[in-house]
């Protein structure tokens, strides 16, 4: 019964963070991050703009929430996101999530 427990609680610590978007729907309501971020996500214009692509979905949804609320500061992405509902976060968030990262360290750009 105890191992039964356990395994119920790591089966719904582990569902708690796992996307809850429509990657297909993201794709699509992706289209204004592309100017920046590229098609995929992969393919920043800039080298100081974050790589999207493969990013942990949760993170993704909570910074543009940050972005939204005004808890994370970019002029930016605070115009973008403001404009975001709920569920265009989590689809977001779950299409970059969903394609294949190169996600590396930026301290060499210092």
């Amino acid at each position: 019964m105890r191992v039964a427990t356990i395994l119920a609680a790591l089966a719904f610590a582990a569902s708690a963070g796992a996307a809850t978007g429509d990657a297909e729907a993201g794709k699509t309501k992706a289209a204004p991050c592309q100017a920046c971020h590229g098609p995929t996500g992969n393919e920043s214009v800039d080298p100081t703009y974050p790589r999207l692509a493969g990013q942990y979905a949760d993170y993704l949804a909570k910074s543009l929430r940050d972005y939204k609320t005004g808890a994370r500061k970019n002029a930016i992405m605070a115009g973008f996101a403001t404009t975001l509902s709920d569920q265009d976060i989590e689809d977001l968030a779950a299409h970059f999530a969903a394609q294949e990262g190169s996600l590396e360290d930026l301290s060499h750009l210092k």
